[in-house]
């Protein structure tokens, strides 16, 4: 494995570049060659949950975006120790639509 020393300036490198995933693992930084899903066939159910994640997401930036609703998931959270964003997705998937 490879290592690597950053300048001191930068906590941690994170993502994928030049076919590489780079991400920090038990306070360690990582890089490893990035899966090739190009021949992976997703099962219908895959692809159904996938298509409701997506919903889940779009509900939760129309959330973030409404003042009132994003408010109440700050203060929901905050009890919680969670994202708000997190709660929204949550809240999509629980049926609970606080958008009206």
């Amino acid at each position: 494995m490879t290592k690597i020393t950053l300048n001191p300036a930068f906590e941690a490198i994170r993502g994928k570049m030049d076919g590489i995933v780079y991400r920090v693992r038990y306070r360690k930084q990582t890089g490893s060659k990035a899966p090739d899903m190009s021949k992976v066939k997703w099962s219908a159910a895959q692809k159904e949950h996938r298509k409701r994640f997506r919903l889940a997401v779009e509900y939760a930036h129309a959330a973030m975006a409404d003042e009132q609703v994003h408010a109440m998931y700050v203060k929901e959270a905050k009890k919680k120790d969670k994202r708000p964003f997190d709660l929204a997705v949550s809240d999509y998937f629980k049926g609970r639509n606080l958008l009206g």
